[in-house]
C-alpha cells in the first residue's frame, strides 16, 4: 500500500506540483481477485484499475535484469552494481543505447513479457472478449534529475483511426515509489476526455481524415499533449493529480480518455525507472492501421 503520508515536493516539466490534500491524492488500489463485476464498475466510474501483484513479481524483476543488462555494455549502469537494480551512471544515453532500446522493442523477451498470462486473460475477462495486443509496444528507462516528463494527455489523442474500446495497461518494470516519477491520473478526468475529444471532432471537422487523426494537427500542441503545467491543470479543473507507490507485478489499466502525465525521477539512490505502456482491444474491432508496426523513436504517436 502507498504510505499514509503524501509527498511534499514532486515536479514535471520545470513546474513544481501543487502537493496539498486538494490537489493532490493517491490511487485506489484493486485487488485482481475480486468479483469481476465490481472491478468493471469501478474501471467505468473511476476511468482506471491499480491491480496489485497481477504479475509475479519475480518474473518481471528478471525482465528488468534483462534490459538493464542490455545497457550495461554502454557504460549506463553504475559500475559493479546489479543491474536488477538499474543504478544509473553519470554517463549520459547515446545513440548506441538508444539503438538497443529499438532492439528490445522488436525483441521475443518484450513480447512475451507483455504477454504473460495474468495480464492477457484479466484483460479478456475484462473487455469479454478475445483481446489483441497492439504491435506498437513501448518500453521506457528514465534516469534521475531528467527534466523531461510526459505531459497531460489522454490516449486517444494518438489513436483516432482506430476503436475507442482501448485499454492501456502501464507496467511499472521494478518498484517505482512516487518520487521516483510513475504515472499521476487526474481525478475523474475520464469523463473530462471524451469531453475534450467531442470538442475535438467539431473542431476538426473540415480537415482531411489524415489531418483529423494526427495528433499534431493544426488544433493541437506541437506534442500532442494538453499541457505539461500539471499544477494548473488541476487548479483549472478543480481536481486532484492522484499518485502511487506502485511495485513489480502492479499494473495499471485506463481508459483512452483518462488524462495522465508523470513527474521527474528524483530517486536519491540514482534508480532509474523502467516501465512499459502497451495496449490491448477486442479482435473483433477496427484497430488504429499506425499501431501495427513496432514503436520507433521519433514515430509521430
Amino acid at each position: 500500500m502507498s504510505s499514509a503520508v503524501l509527498p511534499s515536493a514532486l515536479s514535471s516539466n520545470g513546474y513544481a506540483l501543487d502537493c496539498s490534500p486538494a490537489r493532490l491524492g493517491w490511487l485506489a488500489p484493486s485487488d485482481p481477485a475480486e468479483d469481476l463485476a465490481a472491478l468493471r464498475s469501478r474501471y467505468d466510474a473511476e476511468g482506471y484499475l491499480w491491480l496489485r501483484s497481477l504479475l509475479p513479481r519475480a518474473a518481471v524483476l528478471e525482465f528488468r535484469r534483462h534490459v538493464f543488462a542490455q545497457f550495461a555494455e554502454f557504460g549506463l549502469l553504475a559500475e559493479g552494481s546489479d543491474p536488477v537494480e538499474g543504478k544509473a551512471a553519470d554517463r549520459p544515453a547515446d545513440a548506441a543505447s538508444r539503438g538497443r532500446l529499438m532492439e528490445l522493442v522488436r525483441s521475443s523477451a518484450f513480447e512475451s513479457f507483455c504477454l504473460m498470462p495474468e495480464l492477457w486473460r484479466f484483460i479478456d475477462r475484462l473487455i469479454g472478449g478475445n483481446s489483441t495486443l497492439h504491435r506498437r509496444k513501448i518500453l521506457r528507462f528514465t534516469r534521475p534529475g531528467d527534466p523531461a516528463a510526459t505531459g497531460a494527455h489522454y490516449d486517444l489523442i494518438y489513436l483516432r483511426a482506430g476503436t475507442d474500446r482501448l485499454v492501456t495497461a502501464w507496467i511499472p518494470i521494478g518498484d517505482v515509489p512516487v518520487r521516483m516519477g510513475g504515472l499521476l491520473y487526474l481525478e475523474g478526468s475520464h469523463r473530462l476526455g471524451r469531453e475534450m475529444e467531442a470538442e475535438f471532432g467539431r473542431k476538426n471537422a473540415g480537415l482531411s481524415p489524415e489531418e483529423r487523426i494526427s495528433a499534431y494537427n493544426r488544433n493541437m500542441t506541437e506534442t500532442g499533449w494538453i499541457s505539461k503545467d500539471l499544477p494548473a491543470m488541476a487548479e483549472r479543473f478543480g481536481s486532484r493529480w492522484l499518485a502511487a507507490d506502485y511495485a513489480a507485478g502492479d499494473v495499471v489499466l485506463h481508459s483512452p480518455y483518462m488524462i495522465h502525465a508523470a513527474t521527474r525521477n528524483d530517486d536519491p539512490d540514482g534508480i532509474m525507472r523502467l516501465s512499459a505502456d502497451i495496449r490491448f482491444q477486442d479482435v473483433r474491432d477496427e484497430a488504429d492501421p499506425r499501431w501495427g508496426g513496432h514503436w520507433r523513436l521519433g514515430d509521430g504517436l
